[in-house]
């Protein structure tokens, strides 16, 4: 990330950082799973209010990438996916244990969704994850991820 931790940052959680015209989410977890829920967080709640939401089940997929950084960015790609197609967003979800074969990165996601049309919007939606500055890895302290988000 970018080197300015928050005064007493917990062992989990999310939070938004400045960046010119778009989105900038970034997150921190004991497990690379943890954190990519916790990045997943970070996008929904700078755009929506889910508190009063009708939840309209539960969705599962799987997700596929080459890399860490590339699996992030799928899990966030559904999540923008399913709002625009389905009219829902994850008001809960849990992710798999990353596997990994033959250079290939995968995980199983499975999202509590609710009614976009009932949540209360405060802030820009998302249109589309920027390939640019996409970062998931694990460090000293856990796993530290971060995204830019086209708004």
């Amino acid at each position: 990330m970018d080197g300015r931790e928050p005064a007493a940052r917990s062992d989990r959680g999310h939070r938004s950082v400045p960046h010119t015209a778009d989105l900038r989410v970034e997150a921190w977890a004991p497990t690379a799973e943890g954190c990519i829920g916790e990045l997943v967080h970070a996008l929904v709640g700078s755009f929506a209010d889910l508190s009063g939401a009708r939840i309209v089940g539960e969705r599962a997929c799987t997700v596929l990438a080459v890399s860490d950084p590339d699996l992030l960015a799928g899990v966030l790609e559904e999540v923008i996916y399913r709002m625009d197609v389905d009219g829902e967003l994850p008001a809960a979800l849990a992710l798999g244990p990353i596997g990994g074969l033959d250079g290939a990165r995968s995980v199983e996601v499975r999202f509590r969704m609710a009614d976009t049309a009932t949540a209360a919007l405060v802030g820009a939606v998302p249109k589309a994850v920027s390939l640019h500055g996409l970062e998931l890895g694990e460090g000293p302290g856990g796993w530290t991820c971060a995204a830019t988000v086209d708004v």
